[in-house]
């Protein structure tokens, strides 16, 4: 791991937690240099201004008291100022405040200048009183309200970049919808600041795509239903040629042009989703039974149905679609091998799936797998048949019916599971 990537890993992820990050260090940063600064300035102004005054102020005390110091003197003073006295000499042992620790500053120069001695040898050291007017328990709980205020502020910086930048949620939803495809939902107007304005302009691209590909399917469509007419005027015309070889591979490339429209405009009535569905009763094993029975009958195909399956709730049209593409596929790219066929309940839905014992698919082609007109040269060619639609529809049509295609290299071959919800479920 590189001191980069180190870096990044103990840095927080989050816009929000970096912001409060940097308004923390920007606020401690802030309070240090004024507090560094202010101390500067107070010490200068002690060394140069007020110590030579206090030092001034505490010699006409020490005078006042006499020599040697007059006890009643000190009495009187200590009652007069915020002061302690303690004096020690050879005829006079007195302190104004004896229960306490007069030991005075660890600073020398703080001893040195509270301290005074008198012409008989007598040592007078001079203090603050921080007993009266709850001076000593004053720092305790100044330090207990100033962390208390540091935990709001940073509770309120918090609250304040969530709010900041919550319209970036909903762009995020929003440009999730739009890359599925969905456009019924724009993004919520938020603020007027350049949030909102980023809002604005992703609603603005996402309609763009919209009409572009409303453009696009439009004309899909139309291109498709025009080449309908030519396309059996042409394969009428070549039913009445001479039986051969050319005729027969005529008729095979009009097949694939005819399977080739139908497949687009399918695929077009399929992007609607749930909207394009016909739904009834559907048995599902019944309506494996029958298709293999009617188009694959004689085909090397093992069917493995578990019973008592419930009926489910489907278009009958497309899930014949989408298996009779599964099959052929199937078949088509086993390399002669059975195909196997199997049902079964599974999560309170149905689980349909088939696997050939061909070569597969390369590991780097399945995830395109479901991509229209994708075919991977190894398995599939155009020799080989087919127009590279038929996995892209079968994928729609358990899209629409709000389950889940999927497919896997079952070494040998390649396996395709299709899961449909049981009914109620919601459907995507």
């Amino acid at each position: 791991m590189t001191p980069a990537q180190r870096r990044r890993r103990w840095l927080p992820q989050s816009l929000q937690a970096r912001l409060v990050a940097v308004f923390l260090a920007l606020a401690l940063s802030t309070t240090l240099l004024f507090v560094s600064a202010t101390r500067e300035l107070f010490s200068t102004g002690w060394r140069e201004l007020a110590r030579p005054l206090v030092a001034d102020y505490l010699d006409r005390l020490a005078a006042d008291l006499g020599s040697p110091p007059d006890v009643a003197r000190a009495s009187a003073l200590v009652q007069r100022l915020p002061l302690s006295v303690r004096i020690d000499g050879p005829l006079v042992q007195w302190a104004s405040q004896p229960q306490q620790d007069h030991h005075g500053p660890h600073d020398p120069q703080w001893r040195d200048a509270l301290e005074r001695r008198s012409a008989d040898g007598h040592r007078i050291r001079f203090g603050l009183d921080w007993g009266g007017g709850g001076w000593q328990d004053r720092p305790r709980w100044f330090g207990w309200a100033t962390l208390a205020a540091l935990l709001a502020l940073t509770a309120g910086a918090w609250a304040w970049v969530r709010h900041l930048l919550r319209p970036l949620a909903d762009i995020q939803a929003g440009a999730q919808r739009y890359g599925r495809g969905d456009f019924s939902q724009p993004i919520a107007p938020g603020r007027p600041d350049e949030l909102g304005a980023l809002a604005a302009q992703v609603n603005a691209m996402a309609t763009s795509l919209q009409h572009m590909l409303a453009g696009q399917r439009g004309l899909l469509l139309a291109i498709s239903h025009e080449l309908r007419s030519p396309l059996t005027r042409a394969r009428l015309h070549a039913e009445l040629l001479d039986e051969g070889e050319q005729r027969a591979a005529l008729l095979r490339d009009l097949g694939q042009m005819r399977d080739l429209i139908s497949d687009l405009l399918e695929r077009e009535r399929l992007a609607g989703g749930a909207a394009a569905l016909q739904r009834e009763a559907v048995d599902l094993n019944a309506l494996v039974q029958a298709l293999v029975d009617a188009q694959f009958a004689g085909r090397c195909i093992t069917l493995d149905l578990a019973p008592g399956l419930p009926p489910l709730q489907a278009d009958r049209a497309r899930l014949q679609l989408l298996l009779r593409n599964l099959l052929d596929n199937a078949l088509r790219h086993g390399a002669g091998t059975p195909v196997q066929l199997r049902t079964a309940a599974q999560d309170g839905g149905w689980r349909l799936t088939v696997r050939d014992h061909g070569p597969g698919v390369d590991a780097a082609a399945l995830p395109r797998l479901g991509e229209p007109f994708y075919r991977p040269d190894a398995a599939r060619s155009r020799a080989a048949g087919g127009v590279g639609l038929g996995l892209s529809l079968c994928l729609l049509v358990a899209q629409s019916h709000g389950g889940t295609l999927q497919w896997r290299n079952a070494a040998p071959g390649l396996e395709l599971s299709l899961w449909l919800p049981p009914p109620g479920a919601a459907v995507a």
